[in-house]
């Protein structure tokens, strides 16, 4: 039976892909010459205002490009991917939780801290630039205001300092107290990343604990019982995720998380 079925799903697979190569390729051809034609041309122009919707355009290209490295740099993504990353290979279920659900909802999660920073910036930059209340420039800078606080609130002191003092800028290595409005996006930007790896690393440390003591414990039982050519990884998998399970380690896991931020 299974035999025929194989040579029934054989069968049907070769009249599709005869039936495929049998269509009229004319209708492909009419099919691509509806499609207009898209060219780019560098002309001169008289207006100086071509030339700067030009370069508009062209800076608008540029920051859509960058809006993966903006959302890990300047959000809370960086931080939860790497607690999520450390609690996957602290249980040992690298192929059973796959990247894809991880960033996921690291994603997700972003957005849910990140609403508050979102709401402002758009009541308070987007909106009255689309309006035509404020300047492109006025609109940036009213946006990166929340943005800003939310990093400098996140940031610690020590590495803020750091880069002050490696950014050659002499009145920021001589500045003493630290403000935001002194502090320029180059300085606080690499700061709040370095900052939000140190947090991750710290949370992964201790989520690491319970499931190594698990380890040690199953280990140390293997061996006491003569099953040394037994993996402990093996054995001691089940129990971590009974242990997760119980305590319900999802819930406490992103609970801290959000709870980090405020």
């Amino acid at each position: 039976m299974a035999i025929k079925s194989k040579k029934l799903f054989l069968y049907i697979g070769i009249f599709f892909v005869f039936f495929i190569f049998s269509l009229d390729i004319g209708y492909s051809e009419n099919l691509t010459s509806n499609i207009p034609d898209i060219s780019l041309q560098i002309n001169g122009s008289e207006n100086p205002r071509d030339l700067s919707n030009s370069i508009e355009m062209l800076m608008l290209f540029t920051v859509l490009t960058l809006l993966p490295s903006i959302l890990i740099m300047m959000t809370s993504f960086t931080r939860i991917i790497v607690i999520l990353s450390f609690l996957k290979n602290a249980m040992g279920v690298q192929q059973a939780i796959p990247s894809q659900v991880i960033v996921g909802l690291s994603l997700f999660l972003t957005f849910f801290i990140m609403a508050p920073v979102g709401n402002t910036v758009y009541s308070e930059a987007l909106r009255p630039y689309f309006d035509n209340e404020i300047t492109q420039e006025e609109a940036f800078e009213t946006a990166m205001v929340p943005v800003r606080e939310f990093m400098m609130k996140q940031t610690r002191e020590k590495d803020i300092k750091l880069f002050m003092d490696l950014s050659k800028n002499e009145d920021l290595i001589n500045s003493e107290d630290i403000v935001l409005e002194n502090i320029p996006n180059t300085v606080i930007i690499p700061a709040f990343i370095i900052s939000e790896l140190k947090t991750g690393f710290q949370v992964g440390f201790l989520l690491f604990i319970p499931f190594i003591v698990i380890d040690m414990v199953v280990a140390s039982t293997l061996m006491s019982m003569g099953m040394m050519m037994l993996p402990p990884m093996m054995i001691s998998l089940p129990f971590k995720i009974l242990l997760f399970v119980l305590v319900d380690g999802w819930d406490m896991v992103i609970k801290s998380i959000i709870i980090g931020f405020n």
